[in-house]
C-alpha cells in the first residue's frame, strides 16, 4: 500500500534533522488501532491492522514515500537551557495529506536510538505508551487541541528501567512536531538562515496569514493562550512544560508525567521530576508566557528594524497573552457555571468557588458536573460554605436567558482519564490483560454523556487508590 506522504520538513536543509530509520523489533503485535483517526487521515485501517501495517507501525519496515528522520531541537528544561536535545526516542516517518487537504506528521515514539539519544535507549515501555494513547485521545474528545494516537504496538522485547518491562511503540499524529525548542536550537547557533527558513516553513504550514517573524510570534501566542485556558478548564496538568514540549502549532504535545486533578488545589503537582512545583496547575499560564518569551527571543535576530525596535515589538506581542488567556478562561468557566452573558463579577464568582473547592477538598470534575446534576454539594467537607456560594450563583443565573443545564453539560465532562484508572489499565496490560485499557479508552471517547455502565470510572479515588506521583517513562 502507498501512503499519501509529502514530506515538507525533510526538504529543509540537513542540519534540521538526522536521517534515521526506526530500529526493528523482534515480535511486533498490534495493541490498538485508532480506526476513526486512520479514516480521518485517509489511511486504510484494514491494511494498517494487518501484518504489513503492523510492521510499519513498529518500525520494522519503511512505507513507500516515508523519509524517516529525527528532528533537532534545543530547550529550556525546568528553566535551564540545553542547547541540543532532539528526538532521542522518536522517528518522524513523514507527513501525510488527508483527504480534506490538512497535513499531519506521522511519528513513531519509542522507535530506538537516534543521534540525539545521548545515554538513552530510545525505547518506550508499555506504560507511557498506553498513558499517552489514553490521555491524548481523551483530550481530543474533550475538545482540547492535541496530538493524537493512531496506534499502539507491543514490541515483544523488554525495556529496562527499574527492572525489565514490556516494550511498545506509539504512532503519534500531529499537525507538526515543531517546538519552541526548534527555534531555540538555531538561535543558540546564531544560524539566521535556518531561523528564516524555519519561520517561513511554520508560517506556510500553520499561520498562512502571518506577516513575518512578528506575525508568527503573535499567532503562536494566541493559540497557546487559548490552549492553556482549555487545560485549566478541564483540570489538566501537563507536568513538564519545557520549551521543547511546547508545539508552535498550538497542540498539547508530550504526555509524560501528565495528570488530571482529583481533589482541587491550585498548587497541585503530580510529576515526580517537578520537585519545586514549577509546573503546578496554577502556574501553567505564566510558564506558557515564559516559554513564549523564549520564542520571541529566538526570533529577534530576524525581525525587522533595529534590535531595540525588535525587542519592543516582541514585548508588545507578549503583552497580548494575558488578555487573550483571561478572555478565554472566563468564557470557558462561565460556560461551566451555565453563564452565557458576561458580567463584571463573574471572575470573583468563579474564583470564590475554586477557593471553596481547595478548602473543602472537592473533586474538580465531579464538582463542576455536579452543578448540573444537583450533586455538587456532596463533594465538599464544608457544605454550608458551598450553600452560601450557591445562593450567589443562583442569583447570577437568574439574570441569564436560555437553558443553563444544556450549556453546562457541554462544558463539564462526566468522565476524565482519572489517574488511578489509567494506572489500573497499565498494570493490567503489563499482565497481558488489555480489557481495562480498551474499556477506559472507549468510555473516554464520549466524555460528556453519562452512562450507567461506566459510572465506576467516574468515581473519585479512595484514599488508598489515589495516585500522587506520575513519571515520564524515560
Amino acid at each position: 500500500m502507498t501512503l499519501p506522504f509529502d514530506n515538507s520538513y525533510a526538504r529543509l536543509p540537513d542540519r534540521f534533522f538526522a536521517l534515521q530509520p526506526a530500529t526493528p523489533v523482534s515480535a511486533p503485535r498490534l495493541i490498538r488501532l485508532n480506526r476513526p483517526l486512520a479514516e480521518r487521515l485517509g489511511l486504510n485501517a484494514d491494511w494498517l491492522s494487518g501484518p504489513e501495517g503492523v510492521a510499519a507501525l513498529a518500525g520494522n519496515t519503511v512505507p513507500e514515500g516515508a523519509e524517516p528522520l529525527a528532528m533537532a531541537y534545543a530547550g529550556h528544561q525546568f528553566g535551564g537551557f540545553v542547547p541540543q536535545l532532539g528526538d532521542g526516542r522518536a522517528v518522524l516517518l513523514g507527513e501525510v495529506v488527508a483527504p480534506d487537504g490538512a497535513r499531519f506528521d506521522i511519528q513513531l515514539k519509542g522507535a530506538g536510538r537516534t543521534p540525539f539519544s545521548r545515554m538513552g535507549d530510545g525505547r518506550a515501555w508499555l506504560g507511557p505508551v498506553l498513558r499517552e494513547y489514553i490521555v491524548s485521545e481523551a483530550m481530543a474528545a474533550l475538545g482540547v487541541p492535541t496530538t493524537r494516537a493512531l496506534a499502539a504496538v507491543a514490541t515483544g522485547e523488554p525495556v529496562y528501567r527499574e527492572g525489565a518491562l514490556p516494550g511498545a511503540v506509539l504512532t503519534r499524529i500531529a499537525a507538526s512536531h515543531i517546538r519552541v525548542g526548534t527555534f531555540q536550537f538555531f538561535a543558540a547557533r546564531r544560524d539566521e538562515e535556518a531561523l528564516r527558513l524555519l519561520t517561513e516553513h511554520v508560517i506556510a504550514r500553520h499561520y498562512p496569514g502571518a506577516a513575518g517573524p512578528l506575525g508568527l510570534l503573535k499567532g503562536v501566542i494566541e493559540r497557546q493562550a487559548r490552549l492553556i485556558a482549555r487545560w485549566m478548564s478541564v483540570g489538566f496538568i501537563h507536568g513538564v512544560m519545557n520549551t521543547d514540549n511546547m508545539a508552535v502549532s498550538g497542540e498539547t504535545i508530550d504526555y509524560g508525567p501528565c495528570a488530571f486533578l482529583d481533589t482541587y488545589h491550585p498548587r497541585k503537582v503530580f510529576s515526580s521530576i517537578d520537585r519545586q512545583g514549577r509546573y503546578a496547575y496554577a502556574n501553567q499560564p505564566q510558564i506558557a508566557l515564559w516559554n513564549l518569551a523564549q520564542l520571541g527571543t529566538s526570533l529577534l535576530a530576524i525581525m525587522d528594524g533595529t534590535e531595540d525596535a525588535a525587542v519592543e515589538a516582541a514585548e508588545d506581542a507578549l503583552g497580548g497573552f494575558a488578555p487573550i488567556y483571561q478572555a478565554e478562561y472566563l468564557r470557558l468557566f462561565r460556560a461551566k457555571l451555565g453563564l452565557r452573558a458576561a458580567e463584571d463579577g463573574d471572575l470573583d464568582l468563579i474564583q470564590s468557588l475554586l477557593t471553596l473547592m481547595a478548602e473543602g477538598e472537592a473533586d474538580f470534575t465531579r464538582t463542576f458536573r455536579g452543578l448540573t446534576d444537583g450533586t455538587a454539594r456532596d463533594e465538599f467537607t464544608d457544605r454550608e460554605a458551598f450553600d452560601r456560594w450557591a445562593e450567589l450563583w443562583q442569583a447570577r443565573l437568574s439574570r441569564e436567558t436560555g437553558d443553563p443545564a444544556e450549556l453546562m453539560r457541554g462544558a463539564n465532562p462526566w468522565i476524565i482519564p482519572r489517574n488511578h484508572r489509567v494506572e489500573e489499565a497499565i498494570a493490567a496490560a503489563v499482565a497481558e490483560d488489555y480489557a481495562p485499557f480498551e474499556r477506559l479508552t472507549d468510555a473516554l471517547a464520549d466524555p460528556f454523556t453519562a452512562r450507567s455502565d461506566d459510572a465506576d470510572l467516574t468515581r473519585a479515588p479512595l484514599k488508598e487508590e489515589a495516585v500522587h506521583l506520575t513519571f515520564c517513562g524515560t
